[in-house]
């Protein structure tokens, strides 16, 4: 009686946490950028302690860690993993029998024909089985760990990819504004050449296609730029209105770094990849899972000591039981447990392979992207030449203003060109970095685990 009020008294208590959608719903609206918990968690990673006039990619992607669903979705399968080392490493408990037997043929004079008795079953693994139980746990809870580095990466891909879109949006509508203006006043010119018969019909109808076909790609910017605006703050994990009134810095985008990998920076990525080693963690649980199995052909032994106080008789047992492995040797599960080893090998082989092909395939683009802003930039530089000179033509009286006109309208295309390709050129480079799961620029090493918890931060290193 002692030992069950005392197993009572060290029982873990349910502790009620109610999930409801209004409440959710509430806290996610609440989150914004100047949030005390958010601004000391920037300033322990290197961030601005205060909110930044105009925040960067990499104080942004900090700002995701911290925020985004995501990584709270692999932290608690990761928690959940570490709790499986806890059942893994829990052995059996042992049985307690209480029995009463009545000897019905004792005479009624003689000692009270009752018989207590009591027995006691204790298990006992073999051939390893707990060992092999505890080694599963830990690799599976070791990829699940690396799982949070992995969706690291997915959430800083995708916001990444949402501040070049917007960059995109907001620099493609700026440029359009402007050549606009410049087709506004060539359509002008025209018309009025037009009315005194100094321009065909044909030119003027075509100057004003070109500006209708300007304003629709401006109207499509402008769509791209708010769309790519909600993009950014749901790969930050904020509500859109969070987003308001704050200042970004594209800095980082006008350089591309294209630098194509080296041989060991590829072998790195091959080998230390984070979903890499996460395969490689369940390959190995896998492995033990098929170890365990093996090892249950080998029955577990029940020790069963035991007392019997027959009318004043005092008698001990010792009981010794197991299972005779004679119908069923456990050939189903081994079988089974081999094949999920198989398959698991199968497929660490195809994501390595899917891997060597992504770095291949992101070197290419930036080879391409590389050779395709040289070219965008040198047509540029030769047209803001021309245009400059057509420009002191035109204050001289050589040319028109048309002609001048015609000169900047080619550049502002040229512009657009030149935008075009950076864009590309910065998508090639997120490509690359994504196969490669380490920043061109090194400006991130590390990965904390922790978001909102209250928890001290733990890190991942990516080696």
């Amino acid at each position: 009686m002692v030992m069950m009020l005392g197993g009572a008294a060290a029982c873990v208590r349910y502790t009620p946490k109610p999930v409801t959608a209004a409440k959710t719903l509430d806290d996610f609206e609440a989150r914004r950028l100047d949030s005390p918990d958010l601004l000391q968690f920037l300033e322990k990673n290197g961030g601005p302690a205060q909110p930044a006039a105009a925040w960067d990619l990499k104080t942004l992607t900090l700002i995701a860690l911290y925020y985004h669903p995501d990584l709270d979705v692999a932290r608690a399968q990761w928690a959940a993993a570490q709790a499986g080392r806890i059942t893994a490493g829990e052995r059996p408990n042992p049985t307690l029998s209480l029995l009463t037997g009545y000897n019905s043929t004792s005479p009624v004079s003689e000692v009270t024909p009752w018989i207590p008795e009591t027995s006691l079953e204790i298990p006992i693994e073999t051939a390893g089985k707990r060992g092999y139980r505890i080694a599963q746990a830990q690799h599976l809870s070791e990829a699940a760990r690396l799982n949070i580095l992995s969706t690291a990466w997915d959430v800083r891909s995708r916001l990444r990819q949402a501040f070049l879109d917007l960059y995109g949006a907001q620099e493609t509508e700026t440029l359009l504004a402007a050549q606009q203006e410049i087709q506004t006043e060539n359509v002008r010119i025209l018309e009025a050449q037009l009315a005194v018969g100094e321009a065909s019909p044909s030119d003027v109808t075509q100057a004003r296609l070109a500006l209708a076909g300007s304003k629709l790609t401006a109207n499509d910017a402008s769509k791209q730029k708010a769309q790519s605006r909600i993009r950014l703050a749901g790969a930050l994990g904020l509500p859109i209105r969070a987003l308001e009134g704050a200042g970004l810095s594209f800095e980082g985008l006008l350089q591309p770094r294209l630098d194509l990998p080296t041989i060991e920076m590829r072998r790195k990525a091959l080998l230390g990849r984070a979903d890499i080693l996460a395969a490689l963690s369940e390959y190995a649980g896998a492995d033990s899972a098929l170890r365990l199995e093996i090892a249950k052909q080998y029955p577990d032994l029940n020790l069963g000591p035991g007392f019997q106080l027959d009318q004043t008789d005092a008698k001990w047992t010792l009981g010794l039981s197991f299972i005779l492995p004679l119908l069923n040797r456990n050939k189903g599960p081994i079988a089974e447990a081999e094949a999920r080893r198989t398959e698991t090998a199968a497929r660490f082989l195809a994501l390595q392979a899917k891997t060597i092909e992504a770095i291949e395939n992101a070197a290419a683009s930036c080879r391409a992207a590389l050779g395709k802003i040289r070219t965008a930039e040198d047509l540029r530089q030769g047209l803001l030449k021309q245009e400059a000179a057509a420009k002191a033509r035109y204050e001289l009286g050589d040319i028109s203003k048309l002609e001048w006109l015609s000169l900047r309208i080619e550049l502002a295309a040229s512009e657009l060109a030149r935008l075009d390709a950076l864009v590309k050129a910065q998508q090639a480079a997120g490509e690359l970095e994504d196969a490669l799961q380490s920043p061109l620029d090194q400006i991130e090493g590390t990965l904390r685990t922790t978001g909102r918890s209250a928890e001290p931060a733990k890190e991942l290193k990516h080696d």
